[in-house]
């Protein structure tokens, strides 16, 4: 288990997009990874509570955040092995920590918890809850918005992440992003 969950080194950048649901993290990604001709690594969560979702109707249970968190750095890992100077990643196991302790009282996997907080990136985007709340199957939180922008920005506070945040519609963000993120990679060259 615990090499499922281990994050693979390189000598890329690592920029994961951060912050609650309905926040623009999947356009944005998509966008910068485009722009910059480079690995996007999608949400695989989406994609696992999505099936579930359909073949039965049901939500998210705790059972499912280990196969979430496995699937996760199976997609980061195989992105940071095809190598490149960035990968832009829609998420990491610390949005997956936050979301087990909002969703099931505080309780985390040990090993998650150990993963969430050991795997490095270089920089979180954190996406602030100024765009327009989108309702789908799977998002149910259109009032708790604030709380939950609040518990991103505190777990990315309490480890000491590097972040910044990003505000107001899709082209001022994305300006924002690319500008640090060219700062980002000027610096480790």
């Amino acid at each position: 288990m615990e090499e499922k969950l281990r994050q693979e080194q390189g000598d890329c950048v690592k920029i994961v997009l951060f912050g609650p649901e309905s926040t623009g993290k999947t356009t944005l990604s998509k966008q910068l990874a485009s722009h910059y001709e480079v690995a996007w690594v999608p949400e695989y969560a989406r994609e696992y509570l999505q099936k579930k979702w359909d073949t039965s109707k049901e939500i998210c249970a705790y059972a499912d955040l280990l196969p979430i968190a496995e699937g996760q750095m199976q997609l980061e890992n195989e992105a940071v092995r095809r190598g490149g100077k960035l990968v832009i990643c829609d998420t990491d196991l610390l949005v997956t920590k936050v979301y087990s302790e909002a969703y099931f009282d505080g309780k985390v996997a040990d090993v998650l918890d150990k993963f969430a907080i050991e795997n490095e990136y270089d920089l979180y985007l954190l996406t602030y809850i100024d765009t327009p709340w989108t309702p789908d199957d799977l998002r149910d939180k259109p009032h708790e918005r604030e709380q939950m922008f609040l518990r991103f920005k505190e777990a990315l506070e309490k480890y000491k992440r590097p972040y910044v945040v990003l505000k107001g519609d899709k082209i001022p963000r994305f300006k924002q992003a690319v500008k640090i993120i060219d700062e980002l990679i000027k610096g480790k060259t």
